[in-house]
């Protein structure tokens, strides 16, 4: 009788540990490298002015071992009483490999083309150090630095191009499993202009994969075509959907 008892008890272990090694096994599998964000912002006013604002951003990130790979593009577009008041395009992407822990070499990219900024375009590259130089439950913090090149064409004048270095700072901070903050400072100096932008952006779960993006941009160029402010100031509010 202790016998059978037994070879039953085994069978049924072997049963339980065989279910939780396959169920883990198959939540490995369905773990992606890849995630992917979808934004959409829409703003309509009628009246006195009528208004119309549509702004559309989309995020790639494919993620392995010691690699990490990061796409961004987003669109902004706005007119008044059918008068386009802004007209934007922008992409760009990164590479990091990391060969520490906490360190890894990244490659940058940039393209910008804005109807409204006194420039037809403007492009940058860049390759450097970077450091994850906070790394806890809550709290993230990348500190990147690296030489880079320009290359962008005032309205109506002849192409630009011109060495710099870039610095970045971007922290992240996990406020609950439904909301999370983020603070982005980028630089770039060269000896023909010099930028910094920074961008932040509280991010709060709606329903599971979909949530609401506040987003705040400043960005500054010291040297600017004539007629155009030094500072750009851009707030969004976005529907934001990942998978």
């Amino acid at each position: 009788m202790y016998k059978h008892v037994f070879l039953t008890g085994t069978m049924l272990a072997l049963a339980v540990s065989n279910t939780m090694a396959a169920e883990e096994q198959e939540k490995k599998e369905k773990e992606s490298p890849w995630t992917a964000t979808l934004g959409l912002g829409y703003v309509n006013t009628s009246g006195n002015t009528n208004t119309e604002t549509l702004v559309f951003k989309a995020d790639v990130i494919y993620e392995i071992e010691k690699w990490k790979h990061e796409g961004h593009f987003d669109t902004l577009n706005a007119s008044t009483d059918d008068v386009t008041t802004a007209d934007r395009l922008r992409f760009g992407a990164q590479s990091n490999y990391k060969f520490r822990e906490r360190d890894y070499l990244y490659g940058n990219f940039s393209y910008e083309d804005d109807r409204f900024s006194g420039f037809e375009y403007q492009a940058k590259l860049s390759i450097g150090y970077g450091r994850k130089i906070i790394k806890t439950e809550k709290h993230e913090l990348d500190g990147e630095i690296g030489p880079g090149y320009r290359n962008f064409k005032p309205d109506g004048q002849p192409r630009e191009d011109e060495a710099l270095l870039r610095l970045a700072g971007k922290y992240k901070w996990t406020i609950s499993s439904y909301s999370e903050f983020t603070q982005d400072l980028i630089g770039d100096f060269g000896e023909l202009q010099d930028e910094w932008r920074s961008i932040t952006a509280l991010r709060t779960s709606i329903y599971e994969d979909l949530s609401l993006r506040l987003q705040y941009e400043v960005r500054y160029l010291d040297v600017v075509p004539v007629g155009n402010d030094n500072y750009d100031r851009t707030t969004t509010v976005s529907l934001d959907y990942t998978f």
